[in-house]
């Protein structure tokens, strides 16, 4: 399969504006390493390669562990996840596939126990920013590089 467009190159304002949104979730009091297991885990649900492989790495060099990592399609079986975090990995999968039902009133009740409105808000603007990316990789082909052995 080969990359149908790069969106940088062809609209580098839409791909700016993207990368506010995406400053704007980093700059959240939301753990960085939890950040980048909601972005791994909404690049597994969409099936994005691209997402995939730059955030596993990206959360492999801020110190997330590769069992966590590995792990995170299987959250609600795995015992190294927090309740804390298994109610915003939950959230991620509502909101990605937010078409089949919305956002609960179970997890937003689970997510108010651990988080207050703003952190609630920044949670929302960290997952719709990663589906975002998601389907622009894979609607442009974006390929992830082969790593050198």
């Amino acid at each position: 399969m080969t990359t149908r467009f790069f969106l940088m190159k062809e609209n580098p304002k839409a791909y700016e504006l993207l990368g506010e949104l995406d400053k704007l979730g980093r700059e959240s009091n939301i753990p960085r390493n939890l950040q980048e297991l909601i972005k791994i885990y909404a690049s597994n649900l969409n099936h994005c390669a691209f997402c995939i492989d730059m955030h596993t790495k990206e959360a492999l060099e801020i110190g997330e562990t590769l069992q966590r990592i590995a792990g995170v399609n299987a959250w609600r079986e795995a015992p190294f996840y927090s309740d804390k975090e298994r109610v915003v990995l939950e959230l991620v999968e509502e909101v990605t596939f937010v078409h089949q039902h919305g956002v609960s009133d179970a997890v937003y009740d689970e997510l108010t126990k651990h988080y207050n409105e703003k952190e609630i808000g920044e949670l929302y603007v960290l997952i719709a920013t990663i589906n975002a990316y998601n389907r622009l990789g894979i609607m442009s082909r974006l390929q992830p590089k082969i790593d050198k052995e």
